[in-house]
């Protein structure tokens, strides 16, 4: 098939079973999948987790992309050793070069079928408009957070993943390996045009951009002292204004949301009560909504790569 210019990851968190299930399929019968022409790498991102049917085993592996960890010989934990080999293998250097890495993730929240972009790089963003075009899917703008970085396509000249939900951990759901698929097939079609020079981009680009996260009240010794409330849950991309429900105490109060004060009345939340990110202290992640224009120069950026 020549060389490989799309790496394709599943399985980056162990629990999430539903694309590696695909990639079973897939390599059993090609044809299942329309790869657009285009040559791909299928990897299992974390196989010792998945055999596992855990996250991960020593840290999460989605947070191990970061130079100073890859670089950092004294770092031994099992998934900072498999981004290394990552990176050896499938990276822009590696001796089996990807241009592009489409990582593949499930959720327990309400997210539907979206995209999670990481910065403002041109192809990123190219990409994420011809998808959005072709699906009307939303984008989640993930940026300027110094307590969460070290993602996996960050280390790629062009990349994003996909991200489907509800599912439970560790539970392979049709639905969601539909949507999965059809998500995977609408972002290799994207790159097929731009790599033919026929990628023509919409006039503009929806995205809900990361303003930062918040998590459940807790107790002096770090227990939860309240719950999400239940108007709050599975309403992910559903604006959260000030004055609406936002935590339950069990004596039947609410606490209520306060937005910043220099900002404005409403934000986006997403990854609402998200089951992985408790340890991480994020109950929810806010956003604003934005409206870019596509620019000229973000399919050329794509189509160099290509």
């Amino acid at each position: 098939m020549g060389q490989s210019r799309v790496l394709v990851v599943a399985a980056t968190h162990g629990n999430e079973r539903n694309a590696p299930w695909l990639f079973q399929q897939w390599r059993a019968q090609p044809a299942l999948l329309n790869t657009a022409g285009l040559a791909l790498q299928l990897e299992i991102g974390n196989p010792d987790a998945l055999a596992a049917n855990r996250r991960y085993l020593d840290r999460d592996l989605n947070r191990c992309f970061t130079p100073e960890l890859l670089g950092d010989p004294s770092r031994r934990e099992r998934e900072v050793q498999r981004a290394r080999d990552l990176v050896a293998t499938y990276g822009p250097n590696g001796t089996t070069p990807c241009a592009v890495a489409l990582d593949l993730h499930s959720t327990t929240s309400a997210m539907g079928n979206s995209l999670v972009v990481y910065g403002r790089r041109p192809a990123d963003l190219a990409l994420a408009a011809g998808m959005q075009a072709r699906l009307g899917l939303p984008v989640y703008l993930h940026e300027a957070d110094a307590a969460q970085t070290g993602f996996l396509v960050e280390r790629w000249p062009a990349g994003l993943v996909i991200e489907v939900g509800p599912v439970p951990q560790g539970l392979v759901s049709a639905v969601i390996c539909r949507q999965t698929q059809l998500a995977l097939e609408a972002a290799l079609d994207t790159l097929a045009a731009a790599a033919a020079g026929r990628l023509r981009l919409p006039q503009g680009l929806q995205v809900h951009r990361h303003h930062g996260s918040l998590d459940l009240p807790r107790d002096a010794d770090g227990t939860p002292g309240a719950a999400l409330h239940p108007q709050r849950q599975h309403r992910d991309w559903t604006p959260l204004k000030a004055g609406d429900p936002l935590f339950w105490r069990a004596d039947g109060s609410c606490e209520r949301y306060q937005p910043d004060r220099e900002g404005p009345d409403a934000r986006w939340p997403v990854f609402i009560n998200e089951a992985a990110y408790g340890e991480k202290g994020i109950a929810l992640s806010l956003c604003t909504r934005e409206r870019w224009p596509c620019e000229p120069g973000w399919a050329a950026a794509l189509a160099a790569l290509l």
